[in-house]
C-alpha cells in the first residue's frame, strides 16, 4: 500500500451540532529495503576467439522489489576476474570484449559482478559469470535455395513475409546473419536474424531472381532465392475447379506434394503441351483436417478449360492422382445442406487480395490470397 487517504471529521457540543471535514492524505515512503536480483543469479557464456574488440557477449538482467527511485538505473562494477582489462560492462548491463581473445591464452574466465541500485542508502547484489573462449568457427554454414511462388491479384500485391531461408552451422555457438547481395533490395528485403524474406508492395508479374548470403562471422555462404510472382485474372476465377485432399496440412502439400500432384495433373487434363496450369490458392477447411487447392487451365490462345470439361478429366484421373495425395472430393456441385430436387448449383468465387496466406518449408514457399466460396442452390 502506497498511502492512505482519510476523512477527519470535527463536531462541537452546541445544540444543534455543528462539524467540519478535512481530508487528510498520508504517503508511505518506500524504503531501500531489496538489494537488486540477479536473473539468473549466476551466468555462462562464451566467445570464440578472434571475434573483434567489443563483441557483445551477454546481457545482465537486474530487478528491484522497491520503489523506481530506489531502484534503477544500476550501476555495474567488475570486481574480480577482470585484472588484465579483457572485459568491459557498460551501464545497461552488457559485457563486451575488451581484447581479442585467443583460446590457446586461457580457455576460461570467472568474473565477479556488483549491481548498485539508486536509493539511499545504496543496495548491492553479486553474480558470478563464467566465460569460455571457444575455438573459431572450422565448418562453414550450409543453406538450401529457397523457390517461392506467390500469386496475387493483378496489381493489388500487399506485401510481408513470403518465406524463410533455412540454415544450419555444425559449428554450435556460431551466429549466422542474412544479408540480400543482390540489386532488388528496392522490392525484398531479408531479416539479418532469422533469415525470413520480406516482399514490399507492389509486385510485378515475373521472375525475380535473389543472392543472399549466410555468415557465421568468418565464412560465408551464396544461396539462390528464386521468386515466381503470378498475377491473377478475373476470367481465371470464372473457371476455376477445387480439389478437395484429406488428411493434409499446407505445408506438407508444398513441400511433400506441389510438384508432384502439380505434374500428375498436368498430365491428366492438359490438351495441349502449351496449355498452362495455375494454382490459385491453397486453404485449410475450417474446422478439419481437409484442404481446399483451387487451380485453372488456360490455354495457350489465352481462353480458359471450362470447368465442366475439368471435372470430366478429373473424374476419369482420380485413381492416377490418388497415387499422388489421397483426394476427398472434387468440388463441382457443393450443395451440401440444401433441399435441391435436381441438384444444381450456381458457385461465386471471391478472393480476399489483402489477407495472404504463406506456406513456407525449406526448400518451397507457397503465398497466395484467401478465397471464399459461396453457392446458391439452382432448384
Amino acid at each position: 500500500i502506497s498511502g492512505y487517504s482519510l476523512v477527519i471529521q470535527a463536531r462541537d457540543s452546541g445544540t444543534p451540532p455543528l462539524s467540519s471535514s478535512v481530508t487528510v492524505n498520508v504517503d508511505i515512503s518506500d524504503v531501500n529495503d531489496n538489494s537488486p536480483v540477479f536473473t539468473p543469479a549466476n551466468y555462462t557464456a562464451v566467445i570464440q576467439e578472434n571475434k573483434p574488440v567489443g563483441t557483445s557477449i551477454l546481457q545482465l538482467v537486474v530487478t528491484d522489489k522497491d520503489s523506481f527511485h530506489n531502484g534503477p538505473p544500476f550501476t555495474f562494477t567488475i570486481l574480480t576476474g577482470n585484472e588484465e582489462e579483457e572485459f568491459t560492462l557498460d551501464p545497461h548491463g552488457v559485457l563486451r570484449s575488451a581484447v581479442i581473445f585467443k583460446h590457446m591464452v586461457a580457455t576460461e574466465y570467472v568474473l565477479c559482478v556488483q549491481a548498485k541500485d539508486s536509493g539511499k542508502p545504496q543496495q548491492v547484489s553479486h553474480t558470478y559469470i563464467q566465460v569460455r573462449v571457444i575455438e573459431e568457427s572450422i565448418h562453414k554454414p550450409t543453406a538450401i535455395p529457397l523457390e517461392i511462388f506467390i500469386v496475387t491479384m493483378e496489381d493489388d500485391f500487399p506485401g510481408g513475409v513470403i518465406g524463410k531461408i533455412h540454415a544450419t552451422d555444425q559449428d554450435v555457438y556460431d551466429v549466422l546473419t542474412y544479408t540480400l547481395k543482390s540489386e532488388q533490395k528496392s522490392l525484398f528485403k531479408v531479416n539479418s536474424h532469422d533469415g525470413k524474406i520480406i516482399a514490399l508492395g507492389g509486385l510485378d508479374n515475373g521472375k525475380y531472381v535473389l543472392n543472399v548470403s549466410v555468415s557465421d562471422g568468418r565464412f560465408q555462404v551464396l544461396i539462390d532465392v528464386v521468386v515466381h510472382v503470378e498475377q491473377l485474372l478475373q476470367e481465371m476465377l470464372k473457371n476455376t475447379v477445387t480439389i478437395r485432399f484429406e488428411n493434409v496440412s499446407p505445408e506438407d502439400f508444398v513441400g511433400l506434394h506441389m510438384h508432384g500432384f502439380r505434374r500428375t495433373l498436368r498430365n491428366a487434363v492438359l490438351s495441349q503441351k502449351q496449355d498452362s496450369l495455375h494454382i490459385i490458392s491453397i486453404q485449410p477447411v475450417a474446422g478439419s483436417n481437409q484442404l481446399d487447392m483451387l487451380f485453372a487451365v488456360q490455354m495457350h490462345n489465352g481462353g480458359f478449360y471450362k470447368p465442366a470439361y475439368l471435372i470430366q478429366k478429373l473424374t476419369n484421373a482420380r485413381r492416377h492422382l490418388e497415387n499422388v495425395i489421397p483426394i476427398s472430393a472434387i468440388l463441382e456441385k457443393n450443395c451440401s445442406g440444401l433441399d435441391c430436387q435436381e441438384q444444381h448449383c450456381e458457385q461465386s468465387l471471391s478472393i480476399d487480395s489483402h489477407s495472404l496466406m504463406t506456406y513456407s518449408t525449406a526448400r518451397i514457399s507457397f503465398v497466395c490470397p484467401r478465397f471464399y466460396r459461396n453457392v446458391r442452390c439452382m432448384c
